[in-house]
């Protein structure tokens, strides 16, 4: 490794009291970096002369702002008292600008240069002076396209990190919400922020998660989905134990719960943790809608959720095995629905889903209005033109366009995901055992489901394995009751302070 740097990838060399030496160890490190700013001045004073040097990052760094409030500054005081020390006077009064700080170590101050900010170093002294200048290209808050609501708020995160701390500090004005910002890699220098209710979350989560992250080297992470996978100890399981989500108001909520959030820069999608099954089930506006209207929803999904993953692998299992179950006059439908199709059962219905997904995921690789019109329009006539040359059966076109539509109303991508992963094990088992192998593999699925835990939270909770809360954690299961009636915090929350609601003594 190049000797500038040591094992860590950090930079082994310290601050001078020598500006020409810096100087070197920067030219060498930024050797060939076009988009490096670089400027050395010479402040003049009646006993002499200081030199001094700048860096900054085009494109990273305001340089109007850094022209304006700190080089114009200085050139225009040049002279100076003998009695003055040159440092406390450029740091305590010349530069005009609020946020700046002293920096002693050189591997700190070049990753501020590297953020975005401007270094300032003066002759004859081991420190620099860091300006905060940050101007970085972001995308503006824009509305959710995963996560669309008909009401309540239309922001959602986007790829900068101090802006989904501002929009979560904007929803909760707390001083016991704490920000701990991180980094990880050690090359991209990625920072994350861990954000949490001081009071609220269970004591040890916090350090768990830093202590979990701290055990890894890697080179870079550019989105939390990376991060996930290094705190993710369920790599086995295609269910998610890490929620992830773009609304700001689903992450205050859950900070208010006593759940940990983590923001990673660079990335729109915050990680929500512990989770639970039943969380992947809530989406936003059931909490801005009535009652009873998001109690509708909510089962909705519910039912939706069990035709995603079940409906083909039962019609396997009615159709090819246990037949005496149907009516007649059903039997007698599919018979004839199916007297021209040359496939059997099993293969019909896999070329159906396969088709499915294969024209899902072609919609979401191609620009946005041609990928919606390949979903529609693709699967019309890849649907209609398989039927009419025998390959598929009406009913099984029906019975995959079902399990598709289900699979959309599942409020979380990666949680439906699942679903259609396991969707393939239920037809196959199905396809092999019948009736006897669908029971089977739902039960496995409910085996495996149950022996998930995020986080000390058991996965089911509050169906199954419910510590203390179950009562309370049922008002906002399967049933969404009304909010005044939620008087206590789930189980994420700390015991001692699971009051969230209380009535207001009469004076």
């Amino acid at each position: 490794m190049n000797q500038l740097y040591n094992s860590e990838n950090k930079i082994a060399a310290e601050l001078n009291t020598s500006l020409v030496k810096n100087i070197e160890v920067l030219e060498e490190m930024f050797r060939d970096c076009d988009d490096v700013v670089k400027k050395e001045f010479l402040f003049r004073r009646k006993d002499g002369a200081v030199s001094g040097y700048m860096i900054y990052i085009d494109g990273l760094t305001d340089g109007d702002m850094v022209q304006q409030h700190v080089i114009h500054p200085l050139q225009l005081r040049y002279r100076m008292a003998v009695e003055t020390d040159i440092w406390s006077a450029f740091f305590y009064s010349e530069i005009d600008m609020a946020d700046l700080r002293e920096e002693p170590s050189f591997d700190k101050m070049v990753l501020a240069v590297m953020r975005g900010d401007t270094a300032l170093m003066l002759d004859g002294y081991d420190r620099a002076i860091v300006i905060s200048s940050k101007k970085l290209p972001v995308r503006s808050i824009e509305e959710s396209e995963t996560e669309a609501v008909m009401r309540g708020p239309r922001d959602s995160f986007n790829e900068s990190l101090r802006m989904g701390t501002a929009l979560i500090r904007r929803r909760i004005k707390d001083p016991k919400c704490k920000i701990v910002q991180h980094q990880f890699g050690e090359r991209s220098r990625t920072d994350y922020a861990v954000v949490y209710m001081e009071d609220l979350v269970p004591d040890g989560l916090v350090d768990q998660i830093e202590e979990q992250l701290g055990r890894y080297r890697t080179d870079a992470i550019y989105d939390s989905g990376m991060l996930a996978h290094y705190m993710n100890q369920k790599w086995y399981s295609p269910f998610p134990v890490i929620q992830s989500t773009e609304r700001p108001d689903k992450v205050a909520a859950s900070i208010l719960e006593g759940r940990v959030a983590v923001i990673v820069d660079n990335s729109p999608e915050v990680l929500l943790l512990p989770a639970t099954f039943n969380t992947y089930f809530q989406a936003a506006d059931d909490y801005y809608n009535q009652w009873s209207v998001a109690t509708f929803a909510r089962i909705l999904r519910y039912i939706a959720s069990i035709l995603a993953i079940g409906l083909p692998g039962f019609y396997i299992a009615i159709t090819c095995f246990q037949v005496e179950m149907l009516p007649t006059k059903l039997l007698m439908a599919i018979a004839q629905a199916r007297s021209n199709v040359t496939f059997p059962i099993v293969l019909e219905v896999l070329l159906m889903e396969l088709e499915f997904e294969l024209l899902r995921e072609a919609g979401i690789r191609l620009p946005g209005p041609m990928g919606n019109t390949i979903g529609i329009v693709g699967g019309l006539i890849v649907g209609q033109a398989a039927v009419e040359a025998g390959l598929v059966s009406t009913i099984v076109v029906i019975i995959v366009a079902l399990t598709a539509l289900a699979s959309f109303t599942i409020p979380n991508e990666s949680f439906a995901s699942a679903y259609r992963l396991l969707k393939f094990f239920l037809i196959i088992v199905s396809a092999i055992w019948g009736l006897y192998g669908f029971i089977l593999g739902i039960v496995v699925i409910g085996i495996h489901l149950s022996g998930l835990t995020s986080y000390g939270i058991p996965y089911m909770t509050p169906a199954v394995s419910m510590p203390d809360g179950r009562k309370e954690s049922c008002k906002d299961f399967v049933l969404r009751l009304p909010i005044y009636l939620m008087r206590k915090r789930p189980v994420f929350t700390k015991e001692k302070e699971r009051t969230r609601m209380q009535n207001r003594k009469k004076s």
